[in-house]
């Protein structure tokens, strides 16, 4: 067996979060009554919404801005496209949208029967996430597959971002991996596959989007079914 380790990426490629995201933004969006603010269409708003969250987790990704304004600032850029300049409501959003993404249990098709597959085949499975410590922990325990993983190793904790090969490093140092008995799987070539490439890791690129890649990693698969075919 030449992998030992198992690292995946959450958000996108286990836990569902465009499918999670979108029901919680449409349940605030009902019950902050965003309607009678002038915000018509939920599917524009969403669509805004997305827009502006993928601009800043780049800018938090490349240190441009802390934590705290990628947060809040997704919420009031999206209403500012409303022309709703109101910072009490956009902070307001930010706090409930944090508080209830967490509980959502969404995942991808496969995916509580491919870490049982691969639990029983003896592999060691770890997280590497950019997401926020609190929230990612919540995120698993909710969707009931947190017992799966021996070391959760988010941005937050280990004091860098994926891409940058700190994060790889510390993940590596923590679980007691050597790069050559390791693999790295998830779903963003920049992030995921490009990263734990410049750190000499082997990669899965978990494709659900079906998209061209732009650099070739060690495997790729379009479901996670698939990976049962690799270990």
């Amino acid at each position: 067996m030449q992998y030992k380790h198992l690292f995946f990426d959450l958000d996108h490629t286990l836990w569902d979060f465009e499918a999670n995201s979108r029901l919680t933004l449409e349940e605030l969006y009902h019950s902050l009554r965003l309607s009678d603010r002038g915000i018509s269409d939920f599917d524009e708003f969403h669509r805004r919404y997305l827009v502006h969250n993928d601009k800043l987790w780049e800018r938090y990704r490349n240190g441009f801005i802390k934590v705290d304004e990628l947060r809040w600032k997704r919420m009031w850029l999206t209403l500012l496209d409303f022309k709703i300049a109101d910072e009490p409501l956009a902070r307001t959003i930010a706090v409930r949208f944090l508080d209830a993404l967490p509980t959502r249990k969404t995942l991808f098709p496969y995916t509580l029967e491919i870490l049982q597959f691969l639990t029983g085949k003896g592999y060691r499975l770890h997280l590497i996430t950019n997401g926020f410590e609190e929230t990612q922990h919540a995120k698993l325990q909710s969707a009931g597959i947190s017992s799966y993983f021996g070391e959760v190793i988010t941005s937050e904790g280990s004091g860098s971002l994926k891409p940058h090969k700190e994060i790889f490093d510390y993940a590596l140092r923590i679980t007691g991996a050597a790069p050559a008995e390791s693999i790295m799987l998830g779903d963003s070539i920049e992030v995921d596959i490009q990263g734990a490439m410049d750190a000499g890791i082997d990669q899965v690129y978990i494709n659900h989007l079906r998209t061209e890649p732009s650099v070739r990693a060690t495997y790729m698969v379009y479901s996670l079914k698939e990976l049962e075919e690799i270990f």
